[in-house]
C-alpha cells in the first residue's frame, strides 16, 4: 500500500502535521507537504528535507490554483491546515474564517476535481460548543462559541455537501486537545501543556485561568497519528462521510494537569516541584468540561489510543527537556 502512495499533507510545518509527515515518510509513502509556514516552523520537517519520498512545498491553501497543482495525482490528502486558537479567532475572526473556511473549500473543489480517494481533515472538538452533555458524542453537538468553532463547524457541513453533491470521500477527525512533540511553547497562543511545560523548566509559575476546576481530554500526538492512519485506509461505508472524536476518552482538571507535569519534569529538576501555581480570569469562548466517546472510532476505525494522559506527558516532557 505504501509505495507509490502519494499523500498531500497541509500544515505540513505544524505541530500535528509535522508529526504525520515523519510517520508517513518513515512508513515509506510519497509524502508532499504544503505549508505557508505562518505558525508552522521549518526545523520541525528539516530532517526529512534529503529524503526521496518527501517534497516541501511553501504555499497557501487560500490560493486555489496551489491546491489544485499540488492535489493532481494525489492519491490522499491529510488537511491540517489551519489558523487554531479559540482567542486568535476572536481577536481576528476574519482571518480565521479566510483560513480555515476559504482554504477548506479550496481543498475539497481542488480534491474533487482531481478524484482523490479520500479527504481526511482536521475537525475540532471546539464544535460542541455549549452542550453540557459529557461525554461528547459526534451526533449531539451545541451551538458553537467563538469563530474558531464557527469555522470548524463549517468545515463539516462543506465537507458533507461534497459527499453528497460530488460524490468526494471525506472523513473528519474532532481532535481533543492534542499534545506532544514539536508542539509550539511561544507565541502568544500556545497550548496549555507546551506553555506550562516551558514555564516550569524555567521556574516561572504557571498561570490557569480560572480556578482550575475546568477540565479536558488531553490526547497524545502517537493517538492522532494512529486515528489519522486509520480514518485515510478505512473502508467500512459507515466510516465514510462522517466525523469521529479523536481523544482518549478521559478527562484531567488543570490542577492536576499542572501537578503532573510537575512529576514528569521533576526527574530532571526537583526544584519544579516548588514553583507555586497562579489564577487569572476565564477566557472567553472557553468550554468548561471536554470529555469525548470514542466508542464511534473504535468501531468502525479499529482506533485503539495507546497513550493515557501520564505516558503522554513524560514522553512530551522528554522531548521538551531535550529540545528546548
Amino acid at each position: 500500500m505504501t509505495k507509490n502512495t502519494k499523500i498531500l499533507i497541509t500544515g505540513a510545518a505544524g505541530f500535528i502535521g509535522s508529526n504525520l509527515c515523519e510517520y508517513f515518510v518513515e512508513k515509506e509513502y510519497d509524502v508532499i507537504a504544503l505549508d505557508n509556514l505562518s505558525t508552522g516552523h521549518l526545523i520541525n520537517i528539516s530532517h526529512l528535507q534529503n529524503k526521496d519520498n518527501f517534497r516541501f512545498v511553501e504555499g497557501d491553501i487560500r490560493d486555489i490554483e496551489t491546491c489544485r497543482s499540488l492535489v493532481d495525482g494525489t492519491d490522499f490528502v491529510l488537511h491540517q491546515a489551519a489558523l487554531g486558537s479559540v482567542p486568535r479567532s476572536i481577536k481576528d475572526p476574519i482571518t480565521s474564517n479566510d483560513v480555515n473556511v476559504g482554504g477548506f473549500l479550496n481543498m475539497l473543489v481542488a480534491c474533487k476535481e482531481a478524484g482523490v480517494k479520500k479527504m481526511v481533515y482536521a475537525a475540532s472538538s471546539s464544535t460542541y460548543g455549549d452542550s453540557i452533555a459529557l461525554p461528547k458524542v459526534e451526533d449531539v453537538i451545541g451551538k458553537p462559541l467563538s469563530p474558531y468553532a464557527i469555522t470548524k463547524y463549517v468545515n463539516e457541513l462543506y465537507a458533507d455537501v461534497f459527499y453528497k453533491t460530488y460524490g468526494l470521500n471525506t472523513i473528519g477527525l474532532r481532535y481533543f486537545n492534542v499534545f506532544g512533540r514539536k508542539q509550539d511553547p511561544n507565541g502568544a497562543y500556545a497550548a496549555v501543556i507546551p506553555l506550562f511545560t516551558k514555564q516550569l523548566m524555567s521556574k516561572q509559575s504557571p498561570t490557569i485561568n480560572g480556578d482550575g476546576t475546568y477540565s479536558r481530554d488531553f490526547t497524545y500526538i502517537d493517538n492522532v497519528i494512529q486515528a489519522n492512519e486509520k480514518a485515510m485506509l478505512a473502508t467500512h461505508p459507515d466510516a465514510i462521510n462522517t466525523v469521529f472524536n479523536v481523544a482518549f476518552g478521559d478527562r484531567t482538571d488543570l490542577n492536576l494537569l499542572v501537578d503532573l507535569l510537575k512529576q514528569s519534569l521533576s526527574k530532571y529538576d526537583s526544584e519544579i516541584l516548588n514553583v507555586k501555581t497562579v489564577y487569572g480570569p476565564l477566557r472567553a469562548g472557553d468550554v468548561p468540561h471536554s470529555l469525548a466517546s470514542i466508542d464511534k472510532a473504535k468501531s468502525l476505525l479499529n482506533y485503539n489510543p495507546k497513550f493515557d494522559l501520564k505516558a503522554g506527558l513524560d514522553e512530551a516532557v522528554e522531548w521538551y527537556w531535550a529540545n528546548l
